[in-house]
């Protein structure tokens, strides 16, 4: 069902729809491109308007695009483009942003069902969809284990990346949220299991970062502590990690998405938008 444009104050460039992405060249560590608020707004829009229905129950990403979704998607319901959503916020950013753009909320519990998800990336791995999350510093009270649960609920979901960060060479750290009773032995098992590729920090609240996470260890809000991988090599196949953390018997979760539902890139750049599905073919 198509949706009535409706207008948000952003920057007045905004890109043409890209129809193709080529294969991005090597890089170092990901991190967030420099890409202009209208790329990320035009992109949030495209979310919205694409995948967003009336009477859907829609989880609230956290970054700086989903943002933009979150009060573009507000707009749409209070000019009446869509009726009602119900929005479930992943963080108590997401949640305060909603509430000012006029989105009905509910919080996040276990079977809920959430018809659509959306939410910024810090990578995607071009080819297989497999995407990272949880690697920026909580600002706006995110929570990993709750965006990571929304995302494995939602019957389809999108993921908002930069150019940048949609690529085939990744690289850098995983967050690993842990059980605090026996976090040292986990660090340990995690360790051997990537002996020479990874280092494994506990990640600090605030201060100077070390393996055992400071004079501030960091636990989240549900009472984990966060280890952070850091590899040392390129990381040739993120599912593959994903799969033998998940065998570890303290891993609680980590920011590795990967097989979760019907998934799509929207990837964000100054030449326009485009929209990814599973099976790596442009569809916008």
């Amino acid at each position: 069902m198509a949706h009535a444009t409706v207008p948000l104050s952003v920057p007045k460039h905004v890109p043409s729809v890209r129809r193709n992405i080529p294969s991005a060249p090597a890089r170092g560590r990901s991190t967030v491109a420099s890409v202009a608020d209208a790329d990320f707004f035009e992109a949030a829009k495209q979310t919205v308007d694409r995948f967003v229905k009336s009477g859907m129950v829609v989880g609230l990403g956290s970054g700086r695009a989903s943002s933009f979704a979150v009060r573009y998607l507000g707009r749409c319901l209070q000019q009446g483009a869509l009726r009602d959503v119900v929005g479930i916020p992943s963080s108590v950013f997401s949640a305060s942003e909603a509430a000012k753009a006029g989105i009905p909320l509910n919080h996040y519990q276990e079977n809920l069902q959430i018809d659509f998800a959306f939410n910024d990336a810090d990578l995607i791995e071009e080819g297989t969809l497999t995407a990272l999350i949880g690697r920026r510093k909580p600002e706006g009270g995110e929570s990993l284990f709750i965006e990571k649960s929304i995302a494995k609920a939602a019957s389809k979901l999108a993921l908002i990346v930069a150019e940048k960060q949609y690529t085939r060479d990744v690289d850098g750290s995983i967050p690993v949220l842990v059980n605090c009773g026996n976090w040292m032995e986990t660090a340990e098992e995690i360790d051997d299991l990537f002996l020479g590729d990874a280092e494994v920090w506990r990640r600090p609240t605030s201060g100077q970062a070390d393996p055992m996470g400071g004079d501030f260890p960091l636990v989240t809000r549900e009472g984990h502590h966060v280890l952070d991988v850091i590899f040392t090599s390129p990381i040739l196949d993120l599912g593959q990690v994903a799969e033998s953390l998940d065998q570890i018997a303290g891993v609680v979760d980590h920011g590795i998405i990967f097989s979760v539902n019907p998934c799509v890139a929207i990837v964000a750049s100054k030449n326009g938008v485009a929209i990814v599905d599973k099976k790596s073919s442009v569809i916008s």
